[in-house]
């Protein structure tokens, strides 16, 4: 019986298995670095070790400190999650050796299947049909390939290649990812079919012969690589498709004697037709990040049936019925899309996803949480299940629309532009249809008129906090001004866009072109923070009342109405020196290490030259030269972390070109 479980892991799956285990009545225990300390997921621990250093391969991937950590803690088993050390035989052999129990699939089906390349040995013998093409033998009508590492997913690691005179530099940089990812270079070739679907199937075997087969999962919305949207079951497969993939999965968990949850990934062509073709993608040896969708329509909790796997319990022999309904899950990023998706670091002001009937979300953060450089960019997961997907995508747009995330920007709005999407809401998806429609899916969600509007109630939340700020302001109207005939103005910033609002008061009343202003007032108790006031404020436009929930800061201002969130920085009056930098400097786009620095200090470079080479959440970012010119300055060497805005070097413009 395990009766304490260590999770090698951290954020929203560590709070995802410490969840079952609390209703199993298991003791938990996590691990975490420097930079979690103060993680959520710690906290919910019933006891926690400390790993020393940030990076995971000082950490999370460091198998014998996880080791000692379940030792130094009484842990009897270790649920190693997804990613860092899930899929690791090493790991899973050791963690037996030291008398621990494994909440996984044996080290031998990891040794199988977790390598991409032999896994596609094992389904070509087998007789399920592949994707594959050795990079040597490559002709130009082979092109576009795809380059993918050997040992992990999540898109890293993982390039398209459309010339075959890249080939041989993505290849490189593909394998250096991986290296940083997953702690090996390893990377294999195949064909690129851009607009295949891709669909999974999760699998569940025990010790006694018992395989489930607990259904589908759609996941080609992606974006480089990277799963956004995952949803259960499949839309538009014809029958013979879906039991093909069935079939073909069982088959692959059956081959190497899998045990635990699984998961076997396919590139699926014209699904919806019965002569649709199915193609081996990879086996991933545990538990998936997109699992909540197969729980909600089979109604099941995977986590607890790993642990009774893992504790030598038989499967029924009969699989659960399903699916019934449908549930389709989003992942919450911290990113920019305005700035090609650059990782977001800092503090989360607010963090608040709605709850209800058929919705969930599994979250590795709250407010006031911290997201540094050193993982992954994922925040958060939401998930709506209904009895149809159409109620499914209606639910949790909704959810979306009412979910408060301010502090960070991340990719709320091209998720709402997924839901919106007809061709997403008719099932008819691919793999490329994010990159077609993208442009559409980034488009602000708010109108001008609603930002207007937004912005109103957010200056008019910092007049209402001024004057409740002091004994003395209190007495001041709203709006005062010694030139009464003058309105009151007021800067904000979205984003890069100054916005400037003007009211003004008459009698009792405050006026604005912008809307009817019908009521500013303190919120009841419950202030959002030190240093941070709540007020609600309603407007009337067009004879439609809309109320607002505003959080006043210092440096800035949060909005929460019915179309949306906002987040607002306050105009200074007067710019802090110190704020400036040298024309021509290149700036860090997030907290970052540099990895590599390609200029010396006096070279002469080209337009789009390498100049500095970052690193953020596992994934690579190159700096390259804006224009032709001189490296004037350079401000960083390889191996040291920089800021958010710091100078990684500046270069000088030179007219013409260099000699």
């Amino acid at each position: 019986m395990i009766r304490s479980v260590l999770v090698a892991n951290r954020g929203e799956i560590a709070r995802r298995v410490f969840r079952t285990c609390r209703d199993l009545g298991i003791r938990t225990v996590a691990v975490h670095s420097d930079a979690d300390a103060s993680a959520p997921f710690v906290a919910e621990a019933d006891v926690a070790v400390h790993l020393v250093g940030n990076s995971p391969t000082e950490t999370y991937l460091r198998a014998d400190l996880v080791i000692d950590a379940a030792r130094r803690a009484g842990a009897d088993a270790i649920h190693p999650g997804y990613g860092f050390l899930s899929e690791n035989a090493d790991f899973a052999r050791a963690v037996a050796e030291a008398g621990l129990v494994w909440i996984g699939p044996t080290p031998e089906s990891i040794d199988a299947m977790g390598s991409k390349i032999r896994a596609k040995e094992i389904m070509a013998q087998a007789g399920v049909p592949i994707l594959s093409i050795e990079p040597e033998t490559a002709q130009p009508g082979d092109f576009p390939l795809l380059v993918k590492a050997s040992a992990g997913g999540g898109g890293r690691g993982m390039r398209v290649v459309e010339r075959a005179e890249d080939l041989e530099g993505e290849l490189t940089a593909a394998a250096a990812e991986a290296a940083s990812a997953f702690g090996d270079d390893t990377v294999f070739v195949e064909p690129y079919l851009p607009t295949a679907r891709h669909v999974e199937v999760q699998v569940l075997a025990d010790t006694h012969g018992t395989t489930w087969i607990l259904g589908d999962r759609d996941c080609s919305i992606q974006r480089r690589h990277q799963k956004v949207v995952e949803e259960a079951p499949a839309p538009n497969l014809s029958d013979a498709v879906r039991r093909t993939l069935h079939t073909a999965a069982r088959n692959a968990a059956e081959a190497v004697g899998y045990v635990g949850a699984g998961t076997v990934e396919f590139l699926v062509s014209d699904g919806h037709a019965d002569d649709g073709r199915v193609f081996f993608l990879e086996m991933n040896t545990r538990l998936q990040v997109e699992h909540p969708v197969t729980e909600e329509v089979f109604g099941i909790d995977l986590v607890a049936l790993q642990v009774s796997v893992a504790e030598g319990h038989a499967l029924p022999a009969d699989e659960p019925t399903g699916p019934t309904g449908h549930a389709i899950e989003v992942r919450l990023y911290a990113e920019d899309a305005g700035d090609d998706w650059a990782p977001q670091t800092g503090t989360l002001r607010t963090f608040e996803v709605p709850s209800g009937p058929g919705l969930r979300t599994d979250s590795a953060v709250e407010s006031g949480s911290v997201v540094t450089h050193f993982y992954d960019a994922m925040i958060a997961k939401v998930v709506a299940y209904a009895d149809d997907r159409t109620q499914a995508v209606r639910r949790l747009d909704d959810a979306l629309r009412r979910t408060r995330v301010h502090g960070l920007t991340t990719n709320v709005g091209l998720l709402r532009g997924v839901l919106a999407d007809e061709e997403f809401v008719a099932g008819r998806v691919h793999t490329a249809l994010l990159a077609e429609r993208i442009a559409d899916w980034t488009k602000p969600l708010l109108d001008d008129a609603a930002v207007q509007r937004s912005a109103l109630a957010a200056v008019l939340a910092q007049a209402r906090a001024a004057s409740t700020s002091s004994p003395v302001l209190g007495r001041i109207p709203t709006a005062f001004r010694n030139v009464p005939s003058q309105p009151r103005r007021r800067s904000l910033l979205l984003g890069t866009e100054e916005l400037t609002i003007e009211y003004r008061a008459e009698g009792r009343r405050l006026v604005s072109d912008v809307a009817d202003v019908v009521d500013v007032s303190t919120a009841p108790a419950g202030v959002p923070g030190r240093g941070r006031q709540a007020v609600h404020v309603v407007l009337e436009a067009d004879g439609v009342v809309e109320t607002y929930r505003v959080t006043v800061a210092d440096e800035t201002v949060d909005v929460d109405g019915p179309a949306g969130s906002l987040s607002f920085d306050v105009v200074p009056t007067f710019v802090d020196p110190a704020d400036v930098v040298a024309e021509g400097s290149l700036l860090a786009p997030m907290p970052a290490s540099v990895v590599q620095v390609g200029v010396e200090a006096g070279q002469q470079v080209t337009k789009g030259d390498v100049v500095v080479v970052l690193e953020a959440m596992k994934m690579q970012h190159t700096i390259t030269a804006p224009v032709d010119g001189v490296v004037t300055e350079l401000a960083v060497t390889a191996g040291q972390q920089v800021e958010s805005g710091a100078v990684l070097a500046v270069i000088e413009t030179i007219e013409g070109n260099l000699s």
